[in-house]
């Protein structure tokens, strides 16, 4: 069992690396990979694309690292400038980025030769992953009462207090955060920040808020990544 958790080239004396060697690290990480993958699809919504990015990644970055000849300095360097690559395409989630970090942390280790090292931090990894995916960890009530309402006024209309009446009946808590004048000053947006009581009474909230605003535009959000226009 020692022997499993070995570098692959720790006893390598020549400067090369050999064929099966190499192919061994590439099998391993093109598995982990795939396995990183699995993990991450628990319960979380993903696409095509990003499962085949993070099956493939360990692999790449294993390659760059032996390639290298073990220069951990030279082999970061190099697979960080392609990791760019993802995040300048398309804004990440959080998840998503911790996924790529595990792939590349991955994909280092392996190409280091460390396979049974590699293999214990991805199962663990990966297993915490969907432990705190699966039981709801740091997910609040509040976030979804928590709401970011636009309203859309005419001129005409004094915006001062006058959803506050509304505002108490079904919110515990409201601040007008701002006003932007619009469509050549003849309509006003107000933007206020809500805590509601009661997440299903929001259609009445808003239909309430249309009947006073004249059925112009409203939209209630969440701003922490989900929003809904309503």
């Amino acid at each position: 069992m020692l022997s499993f958790f070995n570098g692959v080239f720790d006893s390598t004396t020549a400067s090369g690396i050999a064929v099966g060697d190499f192919l061994a690290c590439l099998c391993a990480a093109l598995v982990l990979g795939a396995v990183i993958s699995l993990f991450y699809k628990y319960k979380t919504h993903y696409t095509k694309s990003f499962l085949v990015t993070l099956t493939l990644l360990p692999s790449i970055v294993a390659v760059i690292i032996m390639m290298v000849n073990g220069n951990i300095g030279a082999g970061v360097a190099v697979a960080g400038a392609f990791s760019l690559v993802r995040f300048r395409s398309a804004p990440g989630s959080a998840k998503e980025i911790a996924a790529l970090f595990l792939a590349m942390a991955t994909g280092l280790v392996t190409g280091m030769g460390y396979i049974g090292y590699a293999a214990i931090f991805v199962f663990i990894i990966g297993f915490v992953m969907m432990v705190l995916t699966g039981s709801g960890f740091g997910n609040e009530r509040e976030t979804e009462l928590e709401k970011t309402v636009r309203i859309t006024i005419p001129e005409d209309l004094d915006y001062a207090g006058v959803f506050d009446d509304l505002f108490g009946d079904y919110a515990t808590s409201w601040k007008l955060e701002s006003v932007k004048t619009t469509n050549m000053g003849s309509l006003f947006n107000l933007k206020y920040r809500v805590m509601l009581k009661d997440a299903t009474q929001e259609k009445e909230f808003i239909d309430k808020l249309r009947c006073r605003n004249g059925n112009l535009e409203i939209s209630s959000s969440i701003e922490r990544g989900r929003s809904a226009e309503l």
